[in-house]
């Protein structure tokens, strides 16, 4: 096929869906990045794979391969999918209330499809709903104050995703971890207890000692609020940059 790019194909989001054909069961790509969902949803990401989906939608593998090439193109459709309903989130007046908008959206996607946040920071996602994501949440940050030219929106857009992709995959790790062992933080402190309280009273860990005994059981969704603030405070506050003067 030939493309504005040479020999190089077209993306899976700008290719035509193939001609319908008289089978029982019709196949469009929303079709099988939606029934693709439902089994990461239910399995995993590991639990993927072109086979399962056709036996989830009743056709044989081969008809998907008319619609996506390969597993990567069924993850880029996937995540697009999801990236679809983030860009649903309204839009608040103001740059900040935009971003944390944005933010917590992408934080509910995570929780409730919790393969995404595997994703994040682990392949480009560049499909039209997840380029419209990242342009509410430039042209927010760009008006924020200590944010000079594209150096800096660059520079901030890299800290935030940086800090989204960390805070949602230890959160889900977290979730997971006690979803396989049923260990939640009762049981993991009545198992570890004696042998922390041992290594504390030695003296040598005064600063984890007081949190272990003052610190609080954190709410993670007002845990993930408070970080969010303090990171979004601190990549677009105000600022002078070693070897650059403001004049």
């Amino acid at each position: 096929m030939d493309t504005p790019y040479g020999s190089a194909p077209l993306p899976v989001w700008e290719r035509p869906e193939p001609q319908p054909r008289a089978a029982p069961v019709p196949l469009s790509r929303a079709k099988i990045a939606a029934t693709a969902i439902r089994v990461a949803d239910e399995h995993g990401l590991d639990g993927l794979s072109v086979r399962k989906i056709a036996k989830e939608l009743g056709v044989g593998p081969m008809r998907l391969y008319d619609y996506v090439t390969n597993r990567s193109e069924l993850l880029d459709l996937m995540v697009d999918a999801v990236y679809a309903w983030i860009a649903e989130a309204e839009r608040p007046r103001g740059w900040r209330a935009t971003v944390l908008a944005i933010v917590h959206r992408t934080r509910e996607a995570a929780l409730d499809h919790e393969w995404f946040a595997d994703l994040l920071g682990a392949r480009p996602h560049l499909g039209p709903n997840a380029l419209a994501v990242g342009e509410s949440t430039a042209a927010a940050l760009i008006q924020a104050p200590g944010v000079h030219g594209v150096d800096d929106l660059q520079r901030t857009l890299g800290a935030l995703n940086a800090f989204l992709a960390g805070a949602l995959r230890n959160e889900i790790t977290e979730r997971r971890t006690i979803r396989s062992t049923g260990t939640d933080v009762p049981t993991w402190q009545a198992t570890l207890g004696p042998y922390l309280t041992r290594m504390l009273e030695t003296g040598r860990y005064p600063t984890i000692a007081g949190l272990v005994t003052d610190g609080a059981h954190l709410d993670a969704a007002e845990t993930f609020h408070h970080n969010l603030i303090t990171v979004l405070d601190g990549i677009t506050a105000h600022r002078h940059r070693a070897g650059r003067t403001r004049r």
